[in-house]
């Protein structure tokens, strides 16, 4: 069914739309997608920092620093 749409279709689509909500309610809706898709970015960003930082602490040497180190180990 969505195959069949085409360019006029969009258009017409687009205008009803523009209508029914107005330009200021548009605006306001597509400035709340950018800032969720900046704050989704974000959270991806920070969470692939975290399981980096947490797979570099997993692999930190672990060999034993001083003589007495040695003889509790």
């Amino acid at each position: 069914m969505l195959n069949n749409i085409g360019l006029p279709g969009l258009l017409l689509i687009a205008v009803v739309v523009l209508v029914l909500f107005g330009r200021g309610k548009i605006s306001s809706l597509m400035g709340e997608v950018g800032k969720g898709i900046t704050a989704f970015k974000k959270g991806v960003t920070d969470g692939t920092k975290e399981l980096e930082e947490d797979a570099a602490e997993a692999a930190k040497d672990v060999t034993p620093e001083t003589e007495a180190d040695k003889d509790k180990a």
